[in-house]
């Protein structure tokens, strides 16, 4: 029954919320989410097995493909979009699937997330394979979009990932990799787009960024294949390049030159002393990791 979620519960501390004055009621919501980041922590096992899996697909040129409904598919593909731009992935290596399509990013799709063959020939239209990780995320753990999405992947021989806040979740039991964030009742009942929301969120950036680290797309905690693609990020670009090799602000803009943007490349050029044809040649031997360059 999903009135015995603990999504779906009413939080006591919130029962006379709309009696309070407007600070307590801050106060309170604050309160409650500054219990997320440690619900996270503690699945932080399931986590690193989801990044594993991940940075293997990555480097056998698999995909990681995010399936949800509502705010939790819209989560999916939020980070899905945010990839490009921060790692130079091609937008193709990780994808996000939401019940209703493209329209339902800004408009709820009512009936779409009840629908487990849409979520079979969602994923089906992607022609999913064994190099793939397929991460289906729901708050309630039950969400037939996503269990038709996790079923037609393993069917496929996708490796599978399921995100929830509920313990013993459906799509948990679907999945190679059950990742069950409890952050408790909302503070509005039901309204998952709060704690388990911010949950979700902060599991999905620690996926693909730590994978990405896995995959030589940061070099220290620097982007290292960010695309400059406006001004603020060829700004952005030349300071990484400074920070990365120690050298001054014009060294750095006549590399980023020579390198035709490739902050990575205009890197191992001034590390390396070496020609742009040489950088390139070094990186594909290390394929793309700086510190594997001898």
């Amino acid at each position: 029954m999903l009135n015995r979620l603990t999504t779906e519960m009413r939080n006591p501390k919130s029962a006379e919320i709309d009696t309070l004055p407007v600070r307590d009621r801050l106060l309170l919501m604050n309160d409650e989410d500054a219990g997320v980041a440690a619900a996270v922590r503690s699945e932080i096992d399931q986590i690193e097995s989801a990044v594993n899996l991940v940075v293997q697909a990555f480097q056998n040129g698999g995909r990681l493909i995010y399936a949800g409904a509502g705010t939790s598919g819209r989560l999916g593909i939020l980070d899905a979009s945010e990839c490009p731009p921060t790692f130079g992935v091609d937008p193709a290596m990780v994808r996000g699937l939401i019940a209703g399509g493209e329209r339902a990013i800004t408009t709820a799709i009512e009936g779409a997330e009840d629908d487990e063959g849409l979520g079979r020939s969602d994923l089906e239209a992607l022609s999913p394979d064994p190099r793939d990780v397929v991460i289906g995320i729901a708050a309630s753990g039950r969400t037939p979009y996503v269990i038709g999405a996790l079923e037609k992947a393993k069917e496929a021989g996708a490796k599978t990932v399921a995100v929830s806040n509920n313990k013993d979740s459906k799509i948990g039991q679907a999945a190679d990799v059950a990742i069950e964030v409890v952050t408790g009742p909302e503070i509005i009942t039901g309204s998952t787009r709060l704690k388990a929301g911010t949950a979700q969120k902060l599991v999905l950036n620690m996926i693909t960024t730590i994978a990405m680290t896995g995959i030589g797309k940061v070099y220290g905690n620097l982007m290292v294949d960010v695309q400059p693609t406006n001004q603020k990020l060829i700004e952005r670009a030349k300071h990484i390049i400074m920070e990365a090799t120690g050298c001054d602000a014009s060294t750095a803009k006549e590399m980023y030159e020579k390198a035709d943007g490739q902050v990575k490349t205009a890197i191992v050029m001034i590390l390396l002393g070496c020609s742009y044809e040489e950088a390139v040649g070094q990186l594909e031997k290390s394929k793309g990791i700086i510190r594997e360059i001898n």
